[in-house]
């Protein structure tokens, strides 16, 4: 049975970043209030769509690994934050790329899509459906905020990521997977007014109210991300001293050292990322995972362990094994268009379009 070895890799961020100050300039907020409870400085909005976010990061993935659109066969994209319901967007990226014909899925499991797409992606090479798979972490989160909830305001950016996934019968790419769900918690992570319980009920759709309880959240994501961890490195027959390093969802950095010291692995071996670019959902690990090869963290062989966890509330643990090659065979000139607004002003027309859409 072979394996699925990650060969490229590629991420894609808007320029456009938004800063706690400039929060500040219409939230009852500070620097200091948010850094102190989150460890977020700023975060990206896009001037895009997520398929352009997406479509950028795909092809340098693609270049990344030496391969054309027309050589994946799979495409999992996962994402909370749809351009569209019907179709679907991996079928977007599928004719964006040149990968004609090949199958494409979305998986929607919240922050934990991504990894939940690398199990899909990997199961399916190891049976023998594909060889090849490209799968997607991207979210456009910025237009579905209510920018007057302090609560979550603060937290979310936009992004994209994806990896290449080849067939290999060398001893690397995923080896073990721990996924779970606290289905009974559903409601303690819930954004309303999107999805059909809304249509023709009264209700804007896209006018969202979040349904955020931070401290269950935590103590949810605490426990499930680090049951997780424990499960994987146990049936793998490793300690936390046998991990290279660990590159987990990035919601905030206190639930990361949470995780981190309940997993036994100190915070110089955990990838942080979350004070540049706050919670991606679906986008913070696999963007996270791209910045560890570019700063030389990720080495040939290393052990890594990727935790995660989301709406639903969904948690898993991923422990892969890399491969022999850290850095690019190639590079794309694809990249988004240039922004026209600031992220300031993008922000101030979501809030402008929000408080129109209720008088």
């Amino acid at each position: 049975m072979p394996n699925a070895g990650i060969t490229g890799w590629g991420k894609c961020l808007p320029p456009c970043t938004l800063s706690n100050a400039d929060i500040a300039t219409f939230l009852e907020t500070s620097d200091e209030w948010i850094t102190s409870r989150t460890g977020i400085r700023e975060r990206r909005v896009a001037h895009a769509s997520l398929g352009d976010m997406a479509h950028v990061a795909a092809m340098r993935a693609l270049a990344c690994a030496g391969l054309e659109g027309k050589d994946i066969e799979l495409i999992v994209f996962g994402t909370t934050t749809h351009d569209d319901q019907c179709p679907n967007m991996a079928s977007g990226l599928q004719q964006r790329i040149g990968a004609d014909g090949c199958a494409a899925m979305d998986v929607n499991t919240a922050c934990t899509s991504f990894l939940y797409g690398l199990s899909t992606a990997t199961a399916l090479i190891r049976s023998g459906v594909v060889r090849t798979a490209l799968v997607v972490g991207g979210e456009l989160i910025s237009p579905y905020l209510d920018w007057n909830d302090r609560n979550v305001a603060v937290l979310f950016g936009d992004g994209a990521a994806a990896v290449v996934l080849q067939a290999t019968e060398a001893d690397e790419g995923l080896l073990l997977e721990k996924l779970g769900c606290y289905g009974e918690s559903r409601e303690i992570l819930r954004i309303h007014g999107i999805g059909s319980a809304y249509v023709h009920q009264g209700r804007l759709l896209g006018r969202t109210e979040w349904q955020f309880e931070g401290q269950e959240i935590f103590k949810k994501a605490v426990n499930g991300m680090g049951l997780a961890c424990e499960d994987v490195l146990r049936r793998a027959g490793k300690s936390a001293d046998d991990v290279d390093l660990v590159i987990p969802h990035q919601a905030n950095l206190r639930i990361i050292e949470s995780v981190a010291k309940r997993a036994g692995v100190p915070m110089d071996r955990v990838h942080v990322n979350v004070q540049r670019y706050g919670n991606m959902s679906a986008a913070t690990v696999p963007t996270a995972l791209c910045e560890a090869l570019e700063e030389g963290r990720v080495k040939p062989g290393g052990l890594l362990l990727m935790p995660g966890f989301g709406g639903g509330l969904t948690f898993c643990a991923h422990l892969v094994r890399w491969g022999g090659r850290t850095t690019p065979l190639g590079t794309t000139d694809v990249d988004l268009p240039a922004p026209t607004r600031t992220a300031l002003e993008i922000v101030q027309r979501y809030r402008t379009a929000r408080g129109a859409a209720l008088t």
